[in-house]
Protein backbone atom coordinates (compact mmCIF):
# COMPACT_ATOMS: atom_id res chain seq x y z
CA UNK A 1 0.00 0.00 0.00
CA UNK A 2 1.51 2.96 -0.80
CA UNK A 3 1.15 6.80 0.50
CA UNK A 4 1.11 10.10 -1.16
CA UNK A 5 2.03 13.75 0.31
CA UNK A 6 2.50 17.58 -0.58
CA UNK A 7 6.19 18.26 -0.50
CA UNK A 8 6.52 20.46 2.61
CA UNK A 9 7.85 24.35 1.51
CA UNK A 10 10.60 25.37 2.71
CA UNK A 11 11.04 27.75 5.19
CA UNK A 12 12.23 31.20 3.79
CA UNK A 13 14.21 33.43 5.27
CA UNK A 14 12.07 35.99 6.79
CA UNK A 15 12.55 38.32 9.95
CA UNK A 16 10.35 36.59 12.57
CA UNK A 17 12.32 33.24 11.36
CA UNK A 18 15.87 34.34 11.74
CA UNK A 19 14.77 36.02 15.67
CA UNK A 20 13.70 32.66 16.76
CA UNK A 21 16.01 30.43 18.30
CA UNK A 22 16.64 26.56 18.26
CA UNK A 23 13.36 25.65 19.98
CA UNK A 24 11.45 27.81 17.69
CA UNK A 25 12.56 27.16 14.77
CA UNK A 26 12.25 23.35 15.28
CA UNK A 27 8.53 23.79 16.61
CA UNK A 28 8.12 25.85 13.51
CA UNK A 29 9.33 23.58 10.93
CA UNK A 30 7.52 20.87 12.68
CA UNK A 31 4.26 22.53 12.91
CA UNK A 32 4.52 22.89 9.43
CA UNK A 33 5.60 19.26 8.36
CA UNK A 34 2.05 18.19 10.34
CA UNK A 35 0.01 20.87 8.36
CA UNK A 36 1.31 19.19 5.53
CA UNK A 37 0.47 15.66 6.87
CA UNK A 38 -2.78 16.88 7.99
CA UNK A 39 -3.45 18.24 3.97
CA UNK A 40 -2.71 14.56 2.28
CA UNK A 41 -6.03 12.69 3.60
CA UNK A 42 -4.76 9.32 1.77
CA UNK A 43 -1.58 10.06 4.25
CA UNK A 44 -3.81 10.41 7.15
CA UNK A 45 -6.07 7.56 6.04
CA UNK A 46 -3.14 4.85 5.74
CA UNK A 47 -1.10 5.99 9.04
CA UNK A 48 -4.05 6.10 11.44
CA UNK A 49 -6.57 3.95 9.74
CA UNK A 50 -4.40 0.82 8.39
CA UNK A 51 -3.80 -0.01 11.91
CA UNK A 52 -7.33 0.31 13.25
CA UNK A 53 -8.24 -1.47 10.50
CA UNK A 54 -5.93 -4.31 11.15
CA UNK A 55 -7.07 -4.76 15.13
CA UNK A 56 -10.61 -4.32 14.10
CA UNK A 57 -10.19 -7.55 11.66
CA UNK A 58 -7.61 -9.64 13.14
CA UNK A 59 -8.72 -9.21 16.82
CA UNK A 60 -12.65 -10.04 15.59
CA UNK A 61 -11.74 -13.38 13.89
CA UNK A 62 -8.78 -14.80 16.35
CA UNK A 63 -9.60 -15.01 19.50
CA UNK A 64 -8.17 -18.36 20.92
CA UNK A 65 -5.69 -18.40 23.27
CA UNK A 66 -2.59 -18.73 22.57
CA UNK A 67 -0.75 -19.33 26.43
CA UNK A 68 -2.81 -19.48 29.93
CA UNK A 69 -4.29 -15.96 30.82
CA UNK A 70 -3.14 -14.59 26.67
CA UNK A 71 -5.13 -14.09 24.01
CA UNK A 72 -4.54 -13.92 20.55
CA UNK A 73 -6.07 -10.44 20.38
CA UNK A 74 -3.65 -8.99 23.16
CA UNK A 75 -0.64 -10.59 21.49
CA UNK A 76 -1.92 -9.03 18.15
CA UNK A 77 -2.55 -5.37 19.68
CA UNK A 78 0.96 -5.02 21.09
CA UNK A 79 2.72 -5.94 17.52
CA UNK A 80 0.34 -3.63 15.48
CA UNK A 81 1.40 -0.87 18.03
CA UNK A 82 4.86 -1.92 16.86
CA UNK A 83 4.14 -1.91 13.48
CA UNK A 84 2.37 1.32 13.64
CA UNK A 85 5.11 3.07 15.60
CA UNK A 86 7.47 1.95 12.03
CA UNK A 87 4.44 2.92 9.91
CA UNK A 88 4.36 6.60 11.04
CA UNK A 89 8.49 6.97 10.71
CA UNK A 90 10.20 4.59 9.13
CA UNK A 91 7.85 3.28 6.28
CA UNK A 92 6.41 7.18 5.95
CA UNK A 93 9.71 8.81 5.98
CA UNK A 94 11.14 6.69 3.21
CA UNK A 95 8.06 7.13 1.28
CA UNK A 96 7.89 10.81 1.38
CA UNK A 97 11.50 12.21 1.36
CA UNK A 98 12.10 10.82 -2.30
CA UNK A 99 8.83 12.78 -3.01
CA UNK A 100 10.26 16.25 -1.81
CA UNK A 101 13.81 15.22 -3.13
CA UNK A 102 12.05 14.46 -6.64
CA UNK A 103 10.19 17.99 -6.96
CA UNK A 104 12.78 19.73 -5.58
CA UNK A 105 12.08 20.89 -2.31
CA UNK A 106 15.14 19.33 -0.39
CA UNK A 107 17.41 21.34 -3.21
CA UNK A 108 15.54 24.64 -2.38
CA UNK A 109 15.65 24.04 1.59
CA UNK A 110 19.44 23.56 0.93
CA UNK A 111 19.83 26.98 -0.52
CA UNK A 112 17.64 29.05 2.05
CA UNK A 113 19.74 30.40 5.46
CA UNK A 114 17.47 27.70 7.63
CA UNK A 115 20.03 25.46 9.74
CA UNK A 116 19.62 21.99 7.52
CA UNK A 117 19.29 20.28 11.10
CA UNK A 118 15.97 21.94 11.18
CA UNK A 119 14.36 20.23 8.18
CA UNK A 120 15.49 17.09 10.25
CA UNK A 121 13.84 18.34 13.46
CA UNK A 122 10.57 18.88 11.75
CA UNK A 123 10.40 15.43 10.43
CA UNK A 124 10.89 14.13 13.73
CA UNK A 125 8.52 16.28 15.16
CA UNK A 126 5.81 15.04 12.99
CA UNK A 127 6.88 11.29 13.45
CA UNK A 128 6.50 11.91 17.50
CA UNK A 129 2.68 13.74 17.16
CA UNK A 130 1.47 11.19 14.26
CA UNK A 131 3.17 7.69 16.99
CA UNK A 132 1.43 9.68 20.38
CA UNK A 133 -2.05 10.03 18.44
CA UNK A 134 -1.65 6.85 16.50
CA UNK A 135 -0.99 4.97 19.73
CA UNK A 136 -3.67 6.64 21.56
CA UNK A 137 -6.05 5.87 18.86
CA UNK A 138 -4.96 2.07 19.18
CA UNK A 139 -4.96 2.08 22.84
CA UNK A 140 -8.73 3.25 22.73
CA UNK A 141 -10.31 1.12 20.22
CA UNK A 142 -8.93 -1.88 22.06
CA UNK A 143 -9.39 -1.00 25.71
CA UNK A 144 -12.77 -0.15 24.34
CA UNK A 145 -13.63 -2.87 21.99
CA UNK A 146 -11.44 -5.88 22.99
CA UNK A 147 -11.28 -5.66 26.80
CA UNK A 148 -7.20 -4.85 26.62
CA UNK A 149 -5.94 -4.43 30.29
CA UNK A 150 -3.74 -1.37 30.21
CA UNK A 151 -0.22 -1.71 32.55
CA UNK A 152 -1.22 -1.19 35.93
CA UNK A 153 2.09 -0.22 37.11
CA UNK A 154 4.97 2.81 36.78
CA UNK A 155 7.24 0.15 35.98
CA UNK A 156 5.50 -0.87 32.77
CA UNK A 157 4.29 2.60 31.34
CA UNK A 158 8.24 3.12 32.11
CA UNK A 159 9.31 0.53 29.70
CA UNK A 160 6.51 1.24 27.18
CA UNK A 161 8.05 4.78 27.09
CA UNK A 162 11.82 4.10 26.55
CA UNK A 163 10.89 1.10 24.41
CA UNK A 164 8.49 3.62 22.36
CA UNK A 165 11.18 5.94 22.20
CA UNK A 166 14.28 3.85 21.25
CA UNK A 167 11.79 2.35 18.48
CA UNK A 168 10.52 5.11 16.82
CA UNK A 169 14.28 6.89 17.35
CA UNK A 170 15.56 3.92 15.38
CA UNK A 171 13.07 3.30 13.03
CA UNK A 172 12.99 7.29 11.90
CA UNK A 173 16.49 7.53 11.01
CA UNK A 174 16.49 4.07 9.29
CA UNK A 175 13.60 5.40 6.98
CA UNK A 176 15.54 8.93 6.81
CA UNK A 177 18.42 6.57 5.14
CA UNK A 178 16.27 4.29 3.31
CA UNK A 179 14.96 7.60 1.81
CA UNK A 180 18.30 7.65 -0.48
CA UNK A 181 17.80 4.00 -2.37
CA UNK A 182 14.91 5.65 -4.18
CA UNK A 183 15.48 7.04 -7.46
CA UNK A 184 12.61 9.04 -8.01
CA UNK A 185 9.45 9.70 -6.21
CA UNK A 186 7.64 7.05 -7.94
CA UNK A 187 10.08 4.20 -6.72
CA UNK A 188 9.87 5.08 -3.00
CA UNK A 189 7.06 2.96 -2.51
CA UNK A 190 8.29 -0.03 -4.32
CA UNK A 191 11.51 -0.11 -1.88
CA UNK A 192 10.24 0.56 1.09
CA UNK A 193 7.14 -1.33 1.00
CA UNK A 194 8.27 -4.61 0.72
CA UNK A 195 10.46 -4.35 3.69
CA UNK A 196 8.13 -2.86 6.09
CA UNK A 197 5.46 -5.84 5.19
CA UNK A 198 7.86 -8.43 5.50
CA UNK A 199 9.50 -7.27 8.63
CA UNK A 200 5.60 -7.62 9.87
CA UNK A 201 5.86 -11.01 8.89
CA UNK A 202 8.85 -12.38 10.51
CA UNK A 203 8.60 -10.02 13.51
CA UNK A 204 6.06 -11.98 15.25
CA UNK A 205 3.12 -9.55 14.55
CA UNK A 206 0.54 -11.32 12.58
CA UNK A 207 1.82 -14.64 13.69
CA UNK A 208 3.17 -16.15 17.41
CA UNK A 209 6.84 -15.15 16.87
CA UNK A 210 7.47 -18.31 18.26
CA UNK A 211 5.71 -20.51 15.81
CA UNK A 212 7.76 -19.35 12.98
CA UNK A 213 10.44 -21.19 11.73
CA UNK A 214 13.82 -21.26 13.29
CA UNK A 215 15.83 -19.73 10.49
CA UNK A 216 13.33 -17.02 10.28
CA UNK A 217 13.06 -15.73 14.12
CA UNK A 218 17.04 -15.36 13.39
CA UNK A 219 16.52 -12.83 10.09
CA UNK A 220 13.99 -11.10 12.55
CA UNK A 221 16.05 -11.13 15.35
CA UNK A 222 18.75 -8.47 13.17
CA UNK A 223 16.08 -6.04 13.01
CA UNK A 224 14.19 -3.32 15.22
CA UNK A 225 10.25 -4.50 14.76
CA UNK A 226 11.11 -8.00 16.49
CA UNK A 227 12.25 -6.29 19.26
CA UNK A 228 10.10 -3.47 19.13
CA UNK A 229 7.24 -6.29 19.40
CA UNK A 230 8.45 -8.30 22.31
CA UNK A 231 9.48 -4.70 24.72
CA UNK A 232 5.60 -4.33 24.21
CA UNK A 233 4.55 -7.58 25.24
CA UNK A 234 6.34 -6.61 28.45
CA UNK A 235 3.99 -4.17 28.98
CA UNK A 236 0.44 -5.48 27.76
CA UNK A 237 1.53 -9.20 28.72
CA UNK A 238 1.59 -11.05 31.98
CA UNK A 239 4.74 -11.40 32.96
CA UNK A 240 4.68 -15.56 33.34
CA UNK A 241 4.29 -15.13 29.05
CA UNK A 242 8.24 -14.19 29.33
CA UNK A 243 8.96 -18.26 29.71
CA UNK A 244 7.40 -18.53 25.91
CA UNK A 245 9.21 -16.14 24.40
CA UNK A 246 12.57 -17.38 22.61
CA UNK A 247 15.17 -16.33 25.06
CA UNK A 248 12.85 -17.71 28.44
CA UNK A 249 11.85 -14.16 29.44
CA UNK A 250 11.08 -10.70 27.82
CA UNK A 251 15.11 -9.79 27.46
CA UNK A 252 14.41 -6.53 28.36
CA UNK A 253 18.25 -5.72 28.75
CA UNK A 254 18.77 -7.13 24.95
CA UNK A 255 15.69 -5.18 23.61
CA UNK A 256 17.46 -1.84 24.94
CA UNK A 257 20.79 -3.07 23.44
CA UNK A 258 19.63 -4.07 19.75
CA UNK A 259 17.52 -0.69 19.58
CA UNK A 260 20.60 1.46 20.64
CA UNK A 261 22.45 -0.53 18.19
CA UNK A 262 20.10 0.46 15.77
CA UNK A 263 20.23 3.79 16.87
CA UNK A 264 23.22 4.27 15.85
CA UNK A 265 23.30 2.50 12.83
CA UNK A 266 20.58 4.33 11.75
CA UNK A 267 22.58 7.82 12.37
CA UNK A 268 25.43 6.54 10.92
CA UNK A 269 23.94 5.78 7.39
CA UNK A 270 21.91 9.06 7.43
CA UNK A 271 25.09 10.99 7.76
CA UNK A 272 27.13 8.89 5.61
CA UNK A 273 24.07 8.22 2.28
CA UNK A 274 21.48 11.12 2.70
CA UNK A 275 21.35 13.44 -0.36
CA UNK A 276 19.40 16.41 -0.73
CA UNK A 277 19.25 16.03 -4.41
CA UNK A 278 18.44 13.86 -7.02
CA UNK A 279 21.23 12.01 -8.79
CA UNK A 280 19.97 13.34 -12.40
CA UNK A 281 21.11 16.94 -10.40
CA UNK A 282 24.36 15.56 -9.35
Amino acid sequence: MTTTTRPAEPVTAAAPARRSGPAGLALRQGRLEIRQFLRSRESVVFTLGFPLIMVLIFASIFDEEIAPGVSYTQYFITGMIATGLMTVSFQNLGIWIPIERDRGVLKRYRGTPMPKWVWFAGKVIMVLVTGVVMTALLLAVSVTLFDLELPTTTTAWVTFGWVSALGVTACTLCGIAISSLARTARSGSAVVTPVALVLQFISGVFFVFTNLPSWMQQVAALFPLKWMCQGLRAVFLPESFGADEPGGSFELTRVAVVLGVWCVIGLVLCLTTFRWTTRRDG
